[in-house]
């Protein structure tokens, strides 16, 4: 295997191609491809920056292979199995990769859980997944211990730092357990990752995805981020390994593609932290959600950084901020947009001039997309509909865990349903409008919340911004908006020019007709607003 990372592309550096014939092998590993075919070719090659409480520390792939054989035997030696599922309860850093890549060696299937989630969500998805083992760390082991009388398949915890309260030793396990003694071989079809959705419109569902699922995001990492990989790449993301977002859209393509990876926690983000660790380590290939980029812009660019691209999605950036990343940091932000079930399917390329002002992008090679109606039908260039991938595809999920009725649902005529409603034009731009469920209907109009969020945005005053309707005996709803300020803000009088921004510049119908300062709008645990939240209980 050549040890150079643009060995691996799938497509012409620079190129945009409206054709691309995926080429997926019989067999495929994701923890081979990512870990130990790199260990194997050159295994002091550089895969891992971690930065702790006590330094940094360097992992080659040589490292991860040879401790993730280890935590395997360990895993096996635990009882599981081809199949078994093995909760990750970890923030960023080695111990979590090498569980994944231990999980992957098995045959099994890794089930990346937040380590911000409280007890009855956690509950709820290790009974959900009937996980085997879960691995953690000292700060998350209470939270299982306490949950363990409830979940019977769970037979085994497995802890970083020294074990303890019933926990196996994972840190000792890796250095020192009896290495397994041959990876399980597994189909491109076999399941491998098992996550949950965010549980905006319901209880939260298991998506789970195949090994080949990997492979599905690439062609989306190499547009996006324009000329991915290169020498001198460094990437790194402040998002949780646990969301899809955090370890597919950034943390497993870096480790495949043979580019350093960062890892670092953040118990809470701080931008001036971040430019800071960007600029000691070269990072210079980033996936940022949008909240944490927006309190990036609010803070000075130290001098050493040099940005070659920044991926983000999760929610309309805005012209604005689009620009601060033009103007500041001389690096495209470029949109990407997908789903759990389905990741990475849209993009723009701005130094490609696939942009165009307030499109998410075209459909990135290899993925197949149409906006339809409820019959199934495509509608015409222009018209609003339901935004849809054709099945099957390499990054599409093998179906919701233990749900037949809720995939049979997501997956209907041969198109994944994606519920968010969009438009696209002639040219195959994609311009996304709305939740199907954050739809407004007032007045006999039907109203999407992004257009006006992020012209609420764009005031200097206004850090977030979520738009909701809320019951109203005449209009059916109204429209009404929640912000939050920069520290300093003046309130007096912003209400009304906030409205007068929307009427002005969107339209009369559009404005809110009322707007609520919050110190805090609710979201997800991957950085989500949750506009259900703020309707069925509006702090006002």
């Amino acid at each position: 295997m050549p040890n150079e990372p643009g060995a691996r592309r799938l497509l012409t550096p620079g190129t945009w191609p409206d054709g691309f014939d995926w080429d997926i092998p019989e067999r495929f590993n994701i923890a081979e491809r990512c870990c130990d075919s790199w260990a194997a070719a050159d295994p002091d090659r550089l895969a891992l920056i971690h930065v702790g409480s006590r330094g940094d520390a360097r992992w080659s792939y040589g490292d991860l292979s040879a401790a993730s054989d280890r935590a395997a035997g360990a895993l096996a030696a635990a009882g599981v199995r081809r199949g078994d599922r093995v909760a990750v309860l970890l923030p960023q850093g080695p111990a979590t990769l090498i569980a994944h890549f231990a999980t992957y060696k098995l045959g099994a299937i890794a089930v990346p859980l937040f380590t911000l989630f409280g007890p009855e969500a956690l509950a709820f998805r290790l009974r959900d997944s009937g996980a085997k083992v879960a691995v953690t760390d000292p700060e998350n082991l209470e939270k299982l211990t306490a949950l363990r009388d409830g979940l019977p398949d769970l037979v085994a915890v497995f802890c970083t730092g020294g074990g303890g309260d019933g926990a196996h030793d994972f840190d000792r396990a890796a250095r020192t357990h009896a290495p397994l003694a041959a990876r399980a071989d597994t189909r491109a079809e076999d399941p491998a990752v098992l996550i949950y959705t965010s549980g905006t419109t319901g209880p939260p569902k298991g998506a789970l995805h195949a090994h080949r699922f990997l492979l599905g995001h690439l062609t989306c990492m190499e547009v996006h981020h324009e000329g991915y990989p290169a020498p001198g790449d460094v990437g790194w993301t402040p998002a949780d390994w646990a969301w899809i977002g955090g370890l597919m859209d950034m943390a497993m393509p870096c480790l495949y593609y043979g580019v350093p990876l960062v890892s670092h926690r953040m118990r809470k983000f701080d931008a001036a932290a971040a430019w800071e660790l960007i600029a000691r380590l070269g990072i210079n290939r980033l996936f940022v959600p949008p909240t944490a980029l927006k309190l990036m812009r609010q803070a000075p660019v130290p001098a050493g950084v040099a940005v070659r691209s920044i991926g983000s999605g999760g929610e309309s950036l805005g012209p604005d901020l689009l620009a601060w990343g033009r103007d500041a940091l001389g690096a495209p932000i470029n949109e990407i947009y997908g789903q759990t079930e389905c990741n990475l399917v849209v993009a723009s390329a701005r130094g490609q001039g696939v942009a165009r002002q307030g499109a998410m992008g075209r459909a990135v090679p290899g993925h197949i997309l149409a906006v339809l109606d409820a019959e199934g039908r495509e509608v015409p260039a222009g018209e609003e509909g339901e935004i849809c991938v054709r099945a099957p595809d390499p990054v599409m999920f093998l179906g919701y865990w233990n749900r037949p009725d809720a995939t049979t649902e997501k997956l209907r005529d041969g198109w994944l349903r994606t519920g968010d409603l969009g438009r696209r034009d002639a040219d195959g731009y994609v311009w996304y409008v709305a939740r199907d469920d954050d739809v407004i209907t007032s007045s006999g109009y039907r109203i999407g919340p992004t257009e006006i969020e992020n012209c609420l945005k764009g005031h200097d005053d206004v850090v977030q911004a979520a738009v909701v309707g809320l019951p109203d005996p005449d209009r059916t709803e109204v429209v009404t908006a929640f912000v939050t300020l920069r520290d300093g803000a003046d309130w007096e009088g912003l209400e009304a020019d906030l409205i007068a921004r929307v009427r002005s510049q969107v339209s009369p119908h559009l404005a809110p007709r009322r707007v609520h300062r919050v110190d805090a709008l609710p979201t997800t645990a991957t950085g989500k607003i949750r506009r259900r939240a703020l309707r069925e209980s509006p702090p006002v």
